[in-house]
């Protein structure tokens, strides 16, 4: 990242994920490395994602970014896309497993399978991950259904910066095919010339959040790290004051594009001790007060229908419309 601006902003740029600031001032060009005291575990990262007959992907090959966005209209595909990783995640942790992630959470090869697969019909998921000094990992599954539609591992391959780990079927896979039911990435007795690649695919987390889950946290009850947001409000109050203030700083700046009227967003529990996202605006009435996160997400979603057509006319101060 190029930058004209002081030293200053650099603890700023690290939080951010920024590996390399060149600070240019008065003709000299300073270069300040963030990234190098980092912990090898925390700069692991998805590099290279390839799939292969993958839900509507016929076939897919893509280099990832530290920061990726994924863009697209509705049913092109991004949560297939999304859930290539999430599958390996239930594969390596510890509650899950090939045949629960493959039967139990998604129905079975065939609703996995494109439909577009006709002479090859394996399932293929390959990814690169780069864990920093030690070189790249990499990890390829190939599976299909046997005649009883059990899912059968065709082919499981783990090479570490170019170097072979693991390549299956092996000569014990032959003559015990009920192997070839399991992942090595699941077992611990199995996995331990690739145990941090393992940790690392188990901490994967999907988030899909829901605005009206929330919006209505009594919805998840009990549930902590809900993908859906049933609890990401309780999840932002746990988060250091001071950092959740300066999130929430951005993300009021941020918004004050399509909501010039924000002047704040706050954190706040009730009398229940739930809690609740509420914001601050700009009203004809002086101590107009705060609004509650009804208000405040009603009046976002109305001001990014203005945003994004124009041609809707919505009242000025954005009251009254769902």
């Amino acid at each position: 990242m190029w930058t004209s601006g002081g030293i200053n902003k650099l603890k700023i740029y690290r939080s951010l994920g920024v590996g390399e600031i060149w600070i240019w001032k008065d003709s000299p060009i300073a270069v300040h490395v963030l990234l190098i005291r980092w912990d090898p575990k925390e700069r692991m990262r998805f590099t290279k994602v390839k799939l292969e007959n993958w839900r509507n992907f016929l076939g897919v090959e893509v280099s990832l970014e530290r920061r990726v966005f994924l863009v697209g209209p509705n049913a092109s595909g991004k949560s297939n896309f999304l859930d290539a990783f999430r599958f390996l995640r239930d594969i390596a942790d510890a509650q899950g497993g090939f045949q629960w992630a493959v039967d139990k959470k998604r129905g079975g090869v065939s609703q996995i399978r494109s439909l577009h697969a006709r002479r090859h019909s394996n399932i293929a998921i390959e990814v690169e991950v780069d864990i920093g000094t030690n070189g790249p990992w990499t990890y390829r599954l190939e599976f299909n259904q046997d005649n009883r539609k059990r899912p059968i591992i065709r082919r499981e391959v783990v090479t570490k910066d170019g170097e072979l780990v693991l390549e299956r079927p092996d000569d014990d896979d032959r003559e015990d095919e009920k192997r070839l039911t399991q992942t090595h990435l699941e077992q611990l007795n199995a996995n331990r010339p690739f145990r941090e690649l393992q940790e690392f695919l188990a901490k994967v987390r999907y988030l899909h959040l829901v605005p009206h889950l929330v919006r209505e946290p009594d919805r998840s009850v009990g549930r902590t790290r809900d993908p859906y947001g049933g609890d990401f409000l309780e999840q932002l109050a746990t988060t250091n004051k001071r950092t959740l203030a300066s999130r929430l700083r951005r993300i009021t700046e941020a918004l004050k594009i399509a909501v010039p009227q924000l002047e704040q967003l706050e954190l706040h529990r009730d009398e229940k001790g739930v809690p609740h996202l509420r914001g601050l605006h700009r009203h004809w009435r002086p101590k107009a007060g705060w609004a509650d996160r009804r208000t405040v997400l009603r009046r976002h979603t109305s001001a990014s229908r203005i945003a994004l057509d124009p041609s809707r006319r919505e009242p000025p101060s954005f009251a009254g419309r769902a």
